[in-house]
């Protein structure tokens, strides 16, 4: 990152004009604010750039959406406004800044604790190295189809049901959320598949 000199707010600019959001996302997220479930962001990037991307992609509501990553901080003597002048404030001190498992056991430990309180059904939706760590987290992963997120998951067993897009996500969720289907009978279809293909 040391060497992108741009300023920081023609960054953001420059991501918002070129980044194109997952068009199925806004129908996920109208659904989950419907149906009273959170969504959070974990994500090895930055929160003021993701940020931008959301409320510009999918409008106000995006500032409604929590996000746990990493930071930005001016490298000084310069500002972030200026040539560069900014720097990433990794979110901790692991390989990729954030390590996902880290921000996701404190809500399983909270209902651990508070064993009186429903625990809500964990997801978690993933394609790549940086999502390995979160993997064994949830109740169930989506991971992204031709990606290494699967081999990872199918090699140690994690379960996990694949995804194509927010469209099959939403589907899915719609299915568990209603009793169609199950997180231990998704997980058990995708052991199967991993089988057959072995």
């Amino acid at each position: 990152m040391d060497s992108v000199k741009t300023p920081f707010p023609d960054c953001i600019k420059a991501l918002c004009d070129n980044i194109k959001l997952d068009p199925y996302f806004n129908d996920f997220y109208k659904w989950s604010r419907e149906n009273g479930v959170p969504v959070i962001v974990l994500s090895s990037g930055m929160t003021p750039i993701i940020r931008a991307l959301l409320v510009h992609l999918i409008g106000p509501e995006g500032n409604d959406i929590e996000i746990v990553s990493n930071e930005v901080a001016d490298r000084p003597p310069k500002k972030m406004a200026e040539e560069a002048g900014w720097q990433i404030k990794f979110h901790d001190e692991s390989g990729f800044g954030h390590d996902k498992s880290l921000t996701i056991r404190p809500y399983a430990k909270y209902f651990e604790d508070n064993p009186n309180e429903p625990r809500p059904t964990m997801f978690y939706a993933g394609d790549g190295v940086s999502d390995l760590s979160a993997a064994r987290e949830t109740d169930l992963l989506f991971a992204k189809k031709g990606h290494d997120l699967i081999t990872y998951c199918e090699r140690e067993g994690v379960p996990f049901t694949v995804f194509e897009d927010w469209q099959s996500i939403l589907a899915t969720t719609k299915a568990i959320f209603e009793g169609k289907t199950s997180v231990k009978e998704l997980a058990a279809e995708s052991a199967e598949k991993a089988k057959e293909k072995n």
